[in-house]
């Protein structure tokens, strides 16, 4: 499986994410500028290969400020949103250790992490719209 970039792949992530109703959105949320978001690429493109019944989406949060939303508080990177892509509650968002081996166990055990419903910015509906970029 491959990594989307709503920038370069809107339809295909659309059409991604309407293929896999039961799996979910894993998206990480970061920085061009950013060494350790750069670094962490390369694992989080093995990590969607694994699991391919998932969409895994690489949000610049810079480049998407405007539709994100200004107040969108990212404390540290890789910042991580796991959501059903059915909608609903997300798994978990918040920052991650940069080891690719922290998400891979996020993900196997499926486990909810809940936090705040203000604090999560609202990823899925933005992808899921026709011009998300």
């Amino acid at each position: 499986m491959t990594v989307y970039f709503p920038e370069q792949d809107a339809a295909a992530l659309r059409q991604a994410l309407a293929a896999r109703p039961a799996g979910r959105l894993v998206a990480c949320l970061c920085a061009d500028w950013c060494g350790t978001c750069k670094d962490y690429m390369s694992g989080f493109a093995a990590l969607a290969a694994r699991y391919p019944g998932d969409c895994f989406v690489w949000i610049d949060i810079e480049t998407h400020a405007d539709r994100l939303g200004e107040d969108i508080d990212i404390e540290n990177f890789p910042t991580v949103l796991i959501q059903p892509v059915a909608g609903g509650d997300p798994h978990f968002y918040g920052t991650v250790l940069p080891h690719l081996e922290v998400l891979e166990r996020m993900l196997d055990r499926g486990a909810s992490m809940p936090t705040a419903a203000s604090e999560i910015p609202e990823v899925l509906d933005w992808l899921l719209e026709s011009h998300p970029g």
